[in-house]
């Protein structure tokens, strides 16, 4: 395979698995009714895909603008969260379609727009975004490197497998 396409890969896989632990943790610590994916196994794709879009702009726009570096920093954190916003818009829309359940709920924010996006949210999708260009994405990256194409394989074939389980059963 490929090393740029095993790269996307394994970051798509990491990226969704580190939502997972996100979204386990803030329900056990505070949100006790909140859902933590929609899948079986300990990922949640959206955060993959969500990543995924982060590291295509930031090489956007870090190699191909030449503009100061504040710049840079507010276009990436722009352009995140318009990205990630629509990404969030475009996975409660296929949940609810698909599953009949409406997996998060952001009416309760005093800017959203409809249940699955808010300004509150927009904002932090942007700041996160910062957040891993700057500060996960270099540990990420270092463990991606290390990791061997079976392995990727493996982990691949698993997240498929529960990915038809999930379409398939739910």
């Amino acid at each position: 395979m490929d090393k740029k396409i095993r790269y996307y890969i394994n970051s798509f896989l990491i990226y969704s698995m580190i939502g997972f632990i996100i979204e386990t943790s803030l329900k056990f610590f505070l949100f006790k009714g909140m859902n933590n994916g929609i899948m079986y196994g300990p990922w949640i794709p959206v955060y993959g895909i969500g990543c995924i879009f982060i590291i295509m702009i930031m090489r956007f726009v870090f190699n191909r603008i030449t503009v100061p570096r504040w710049l840079k920093l507010f276009l990436v954190f722009l352009l995140s969260a318009i990205i990630l916003t629509i990404a969030e818009l475009l996975g409660g829309l296929l949940i609810e379609k698909v599953f009949h359940k409406i997996f998060w709920d952001y009416r309760d924010m005093k800017f959203h727009i409809g249940p699955y996006i808010s300004l509150e949210m927009a904002l932090l999708w942007g700041v996160m975004s910062i957040v891993v260009i700057y500060l996960i994405k270099p540990i990420i990256d270092k463990i991606i490197e290390k990791v061997p194409g079976i392995i990727t394989y493996l982990v691949l074939i698993t997240f498929s497998i529960d990915l038809v389980f999930t379409f398939f059963l739910r």
